[in-house]
């Protein structure tokens, strides 16, 4: 056990007797050491507490209060010494909550410290946070109020505006998803190209000076490009890139005579690959001094894909060349037509005479349909040009022409792309939209104004009141205090029943206060 130095005690020696605190309408008792006696039993519910929160409940809620301790006159000291620096730091000082202007409370009765009566802090976050995350301004912010159309008739016309604007709005919004709708089928047009096949001769040169010898050549360029009438030329810019002329076909393959050139040496092929360079034309040289019969086979790149129908079902039909979506299309309408369609199981189709001969089967399902298709379905003839290559005349450079029917992209597509990517008249409108807000912003402030000034003017006695009683309301939560103000800053509120039980309760914390400093201070540790 440690050893106490001579001369001191483990708590310090008791001073003069205290006289015992008697309160009106508390029963004595003998003074407790380090405290208050048991308070007075205040009822069924146990002793009442203040009307505001904040305060530590009292430790003892039965029996009968008592006065103060005997304590050392260190401690006695020290405890005036503190009394007298919070009583110090009171005067002159305003209590959390209070607005400039306002009188203090009494001396001695400030809030302790610890213990402001604030609300907890709003999850919200600060009003400034508040502001800052504003919503998005709606169409309804627009309208005026009621009031504001009553007192100036002619703001009915800009009701109307409003009204209509919110007309043209749906009106564009359903538009764009029309057009949206529109993009993603295929938008093609019919359109003229016409292709140049032009051969010219080389004739032989005998051995000259620098000894070459050549011999008679020919070459052939097959080069083409698309006919523009004038509408298209309208819409198309001249500054735009042209379509290479090998973008239009899959293929071409251009087939000599195999007597003249053999087995081995007679075709000359060119098939689109992933890696294929666009060009404007194609160029084919041979040697020979004779008219040379050749055939030129093109085969269309279709976008999307098409296919050549079998004969028996292009018959029926109607369909010769067609996109794979087209053709189910129109066999759908051959069956809707001719009541194919079984009565009792609608998905199972009744085959005629002519469909059971060219699926053969009685009966078919819907989901069979593509299944089946697949094996009548089969490439799209190529184009066939023949032509010959001259090499008599007095012209060495003959040309001939030959105009195909191709389908290309439907220029309207390009002006429907532009116009759901153009942002400038969004822009536009969504400033004149934002002038519009801060405009109706401001005659909601300016008939809150004539509100204002209206009521003052009519009872100015009535007005102010209320108005002090809502500036208090205002006051009071900007402040984040609880209680009233304007109540606890008048003497009487201070001489209500409880206002002793919070005395009590206020000393005896702060004397509990200073005792655990004082324990700390000089090592001493509670048993």
């Amino acid at each position: 056990m440690m050893q106490q130095p001579h001369g001191q005690h483990r708590f310090p020696q008791p001073g003069p007797q205290v006289r015992p605190y008697q309160q009106p309408g508390y029963p004595g008792g003998p003074p407790r050491p380090g405290g208050y006696g048991p308070g007075p039993q205040m009822g069924p519910g146990g002793p009442r507490m203040m009307s505001h929160g904040g305060m530590p409940p009292h430790p003892y809620a039965g029996g009968s209060p008592s006065s103060k301790s005997a304590r050392s006159e260190k401690s006695k000291e020290s405890s005036e010494k503190e009394k007298a620096r919070d009583k110090t730091k009171d005067i002159g000082s305003m209590r959390p909550g209070m607005s400039p202007g306002m009188h203090p409370p009494p001396h001695g009765m400030q809030t302790p410290h610890g213990m402001d009566r604030k609300r907890p802090p709003d999850p919200r976050g600060t009003p400034q946070q508040m502001k800052q995350a504003k919503k998005k301004k709606k169409v309804a912010d627009k309208i005026l109020p009621q009031r504001v159309r009553d007192l100036v008739p002619e703001s009915q016309a800009y009701m109307d505006l409003l009204a209509f604007e919110r007309k043209l709005d749906a009106t564009i919004m359903r538009k764009r998803l029309d057009i949206q709708e529109a993009l993603k089928r295929p938008m093609k047009q019919k359109r003229k190209l016409r292709i140049f096949i032009s051969n010219t001769f080389y004739p032989a040169k005998s051995e000259g000076e620098d000894g070459d010898e050549t011999v008679a050549s020919w070459e052939l360029r097959v080069e083409g490009r698309l006919l523009e009438d004038a509408a298209s030329a309208k819409l198309n810019d001249s500054s735009k890139m042209k379509r290479k002329f090998s973008s239009f076909f899959k293929s071409l393959v251009i087939e000599l005579d195999k007597e003249l050139y053999g087995p081995d040496n007679h075709l000359v092929e060119w098939h689109r690959t992933p890696t294929t360079q666009e060009t404007d034309g194609f160029q084919v040289k041979r040697p020979g001094d004779q008219n040379v019969k050749c055939t030129v086979l093109l085969m269309l790149d279709y976008q999307p894909p098409q296919f050549k129908l079998d004969s028996r079902l292009a018959r029926i039909l109607g369909v010769h060349t067609q996109t794979r979506s087209v053709i189910i299309n129109a066999l759908w309408q051959y069956i809707k037509t001719h009541r194919l369609q079984d009565h009792h199981e609608r998905e199972y189709i009744n085959c005629d005479k002519y469909l059971e001969q060219i699926f053969e089967c009685k009966r078919m399902k819907f989901a069979e349909i593509p299944g089946k298709l697949h094996g009548l379905l089969m490439p799209p003839d190529p184009i066939v040009i023949n032509h010959v290559i001259t090499v008599e005349g007095p012209d060495a450079r003959k040309t001939a022409c030959y105009d195909i029917d191709v389908e290309v992209d439907d220029t309207l597509k390009q002006q429907m792309n532009s116009f759901l990517l153009s942002t400038a008249s969004q822009h536009e409108i969504g400033s004149l939209d934002s002038k519009i807000h801060e405009t109706v912003e401001t005659i909601n402030q300016l008939k809150t104004n004539r509100e204002f000034f209206l009521s003052f003017a009519k009872n100015p006695q009535e007005f102010i009141n209320n108005w002090l009683i809502s500036q208090s309301r205002d006051l009071k939560t900007m402040t984040d205090v609880v209680g009233n103000p304007e109540e606890e800053r008048r003497a009487d509120y201070y001489y209500q029943p409880w206002s002793q039980e919070a005395v009590c309760r206020y000393f005896y914390s702060k004397v509990q206060q200073r005792r655990m400093e004082l324990e700390q201070a000089l090592g001493i540790r509670n048993s």
